[in-house]
């Protein structure tokens, strides 16, 4: 059975990536994700914020002494909120890449267009794949218009892609007027992958204290359904490569995803909960449908059941939408042959 697939240029020996978390943060766990068979990693992200002092971005300079492998960052600030400083950082790409023999795949957690960028490069330099930006923007500016917000993501990704030679991945939000354009505007700037979807941590609000505390809720299975929804639908319509993130539990979501057009799939709040050995699991589970359903090859899978292959494309996302509201009953009449109307 063949499970290789190809993201951003990349040939993985399976679609089971682990997405950005902290158990990137550990060089062992990171190991023991390889041994178990994850097909790269997606390293946790480094934050805009951290590369800012005084509000003035403090240009960092790298040094790469090739003789002895060892890499020096300078006049970057450690800064007490965060957990690993940028100088941290491009040292563990650095390390991961002598330890293990999978892509490595770097975070930048950003939200604006700045010399951060400059940053892009000093992880390439450190040794990585590619790059996942991470465009982490709520606005609240009431001023700023829609048209304004988008073209914020294009000149970030225009000028990463810029800066470096990489392979470069964008992971968005769902929230956008037209999800379709917006993937197509990516896809034109020459974006190698979209990842689906960034989730939004809400912050509670502590009765006690009163105040406003973080609240991270790990994603329930049920949330894939948005991500393999716009896969379904951007699978053959962009050139990127997509990527399904939140909500893939088991095997089988693996399967759904691949099925709606998934070249990969993005593992975090599972492992998190039954840990980095549950890889093999899910492995185990995907490869189980795949041989009842006489599937050789992920190749094969792949978009299956996308709108590229829906006799009437323009029609799709009405169909399925009327399709589950005229088969769905409550429970409570689930035994009872009445008709329903949702409007």
């Amino acid at each position: 059975m063949n499970l290789t697939t190809n993201y951003m240029g990349l040939s993985l020996k399976s679609p089971l990536v682990l997405s950005a978390s902290p158990l990137s943060e550990d060089i062992d766990n990171i190991k023991q994700a390889e041994e178990v068979g994850a097909s790269a990693i997606v390293m946790h992200s480094l934050f805009e914020e951290q590369l800012y002092v005084d509000t003035q971005l403090i240009n960092p300079v790298v040094t790469l002494e090739h003789q002895a492998h060892s890499l020096v960052l300078t006049d970057l600030p450690i800064s007490a909120r965060f957990r690993v400083s940028p100088n941290e950082y491009l040292e563990h790409i650095h390390t991961a890449k002598e330890k293990i023999d999978i892509p490595i795949i770097a975070s930048l957690n950003c939200t604006s267009l700045g010399s951060w960028t400059n940053y892009a490069r000093l992880i390439e330099q450190a040794g990585a794949d590619a790059l996942e930006l991470n465009i982490y923007n709520i606005p609240t500016d009431m001023s700023l218009t829609a048209t304004q917000i988008e073209q914020s993501y294009i000149d970030i990704v225009s000028a990463v892609k810029a800066a470096i030679t990489i392979p470069v991945a964008v992971k968005l939000s769902p929230y956008f007027t037209n999800m379709a354009n917006m993937a197509q505007r990516l896809d034109d700037t020459g974006v190698d992958a979209l990842v689906l979807f960034n989730r939004f941590y809400q912050p509670d609000i502590n009765l006690n204290k009163i105040q406003v505390e973080p609240n991270i809720i790990l994603s329930e299975p049920q949330a894939k359904r948005l991500p393999m929804r716009w896969i379904a639908i951007l699978y053959g319509q962009v050139k990127a490569n997509l990527a399904a993130t939140s909500g893939i539990h088991k095997g089988n979501d693996v399967a759904k995803m691949l099925l709606a057009g998934a070249d990969v799939t993005m593992l975090c709040s599972i492992l998190l909960l039954r840990g980095i050995e549950y890889l093999r699991t899910i492995e185990q589970e995907l490869c189980e449908w795949m041989q009842k359903h006489e599937f050789e090859s992920v190749e094969q899978i792949k978009g299956i059941l996308s709108q590229k292959n829906c006799i009437n494309p323009s029609t799709f996302e009405r169909v399925q939408y009327m399709r589950a509201l005229s088969t769905y009953k409550p429970e409570w009449v689930h035994h009872q042959d009445t008709s329903y109307y949702f409007g």
